[in-house]
């Protein structure tokens, strides 16, 4: 499957909040998220891909080695599959889904640039 997007579908493309990979919202719908399948469930889902996906956001990094990847180490996307990432994804997730995240032994960081304070002592 190709990562090409034609020029007039670019107003297609949406990030997800938790790992920041920007799609086509129809891939979304056919495939899922490749890195949060397992715990979000957006394939053959719109109600969860407007929950979980934004189509605001800031800035694009291509990632071909999540594993040796400076850039995808500073954003946090190392372990994720190869592709394009959002800098910065505005939106917030409900609070089942969150948790949903966190049930799945996965540490939710925001993608908007917000802390969520869990880590102050």
């Amino acid at each position: 499957m190709t990562n090409y997007v034609a020029p007039g579908q670019q107003r297609n493309l949406r990030a997800c909040m938790v790992c920041s990979i920007v799609q086509l919202s129809s891939r979304f719908l056919r495939e899922g998220c490749p890195n949060c399948e397992p715990f979000l469930g957006l394939a053959n889902s719109p109600d969860s891909i407007q929950e979980c996906t934004s189509q605001v956001f800031e800035g694009l990094i291509t990632v071909a080695d999540p594993t040796q990847s400076w850039v995808a180490r500073w954003q946090r996307l190392d372990g994720y599959v190869p592709g394009v990432y959002a800098v910065k994804v505005v939106g917030t997730l409900p609070e089942d889904v969150i948790q949903n995240v966190e049930d799945a032994g996965v540490r939710y960081i925001p993608r908007d640039g917000t802390d969520t304070g869990k880590d102050e002592v």
